[in-house]
């Protein structure tokens, strides 16, 4: 006797009133642990977020799933930000502001910084892989605004993120995210063919 197949189901797509609430959830926690560190809780999450401990706990099984999703979530948005800059803006003018995503970026991810070392398995994995997501839009913009002829050819984008990091790195009395902007517009006057 044949066996009757079961219809293939191909996986849901997120309701749209679930998503909404995943990056409600991601925007709160972002919020909440830049605040407050390591110390914000799940609970101050969920609340921030206008939504129940359950609906966090299916959305992010784990601590550490949430804290991983804000990351992406920050990496993602500063990787989608380089396509619409380039077509929006003249082409030195994208890679500006595109640079200035990457400053509030990089003040994220240190005002994140206590609750990413919460990690279990630590931070490290996450950031590996930022350089190497981060080299094809740096790259693009750059290639851009040399193509444009504004800026000068030779240019190794990644350098440039270095250049920028190692300013926002510093954190003592005198830094300011404006010296990191300044610091934006020291490098590219520099850079101009």
């Amino acid at each position: 006797m044949p066996v009757e197949k079961s219809p293939t189901r191909s996986p849901r797509r997120p309701r749209s009133d679930g998503e909404r609430n995943r990056l409600r959830l991601i925007e709160a926690a972002k919020s909440e642990f830049v605040r407050s560190g390591s110390a914000a809780t799940l609970d101050q999450i969920a609340r921030a977020a206008d939504v129940g401990i359950g609906t966090l706990y299916r959305h992010f099984p784990t601590r550490d799933a949430l804290i991983e999703a804000v990351y992406r979530q920050e990496t993602d948005r500063l990787i989608d930000a380089a396509a619409r800059l380039m077509a929006e803006r003249e082409a030195m003018a994208a890679l500006r502001e595109w640079l200035l995503l990457f400053v509030d970026f990089l003040d994220a991810k240190q005002g994140m910084a206590a609750a990413l070392d919460t990690l279990i398995d630590g931070p490290d994995a996450l950031y590996r892989t930022t350089p190497s997501r981060l080299a094809a839009p740096i790259g693009a913009l750059v290639d851009h605004a040399a193509r444009a002829g504004t800026l000068r050819s030779e240019i190794e984008p990644l350098d440039l993120l270095r250049a920028i990091a190692g300013v926002a790195k510093v954190r003592h009395a005198a830094y300011s995210k404006d010296a990191a902007v300044r610091m934006v517009d020291l490098l590219l006057r520099g850079m101009q063919a």
